[in-house]
């Protein structure tokens, strides 16, 4: 709630925040949620525990990746990143980077390794991305080993 100023039209002058505030009066939110709304970027001080904590809460969500508007390139440079290094090791057949790069998915060979060897390449695969990227937060290394067994009764 705190940038609903962000989501109305920039005809209406006023930065986020004041706009925010505009709509939240005129639907009656209660002056202690306007309070923390406008003071989430001290454009008014804090008057409130509460409106510290959504300062803190929007920096840090703001702070995840894809959260905020990352130029195509440097977002795609990162997803492609985590690709090339999973793709690196013996084994995988495809990789996709998802969750704005949060979480990779690794299918590998089920011939080529074994349930032990597929946990033992997640590892792997998290050791490198830690030692070779930076990034805020996590990365979940997904590794999945599929094997399908199919019959057919006629």
């Amino acid at each position: 709630m705190h940038d609903i100023g962000k989501a109305i039209d920039h005809e209406i002058q006023g930065s986020h925040t004041e706009i925010g505030k505009m709509i939240l009066e005129k639907f009656n939110i209660s002056p202690d949620i306007i309070k923390a709304v406008v003071a989430h970027h001290e454009e008014y001080p804090h008057e409130s525990i509460e409106s510290v904590i959504v300062q803190v809460a929007d920096a840090i969500s703001g702070a995840r990746p894809g959260a905020r508007k990352d130029t195509l390139e440097a977002y795609l440079k990162r997803l492609e990143e985590l690709e090339k290094i999973a793709n690196s090791f013996e084994g995988v057949e495809k990789t996709f980077a998802i969750q704005a790069g949060r979480e990779i998915r690794v299918f590998v060979q089920p011939e080529k390794l074994d349930d032990l060897a597929a946990r033992k390449l997640a590892r792997q695969i998290a050791d490198r991305i830690q030692e070779e990227l930076k990034y805020p937060g996590e990365i979940k290394v997904n590794v999945i080993r599929e094997t399908r067994m199919i019959e057919y009764a006629r």
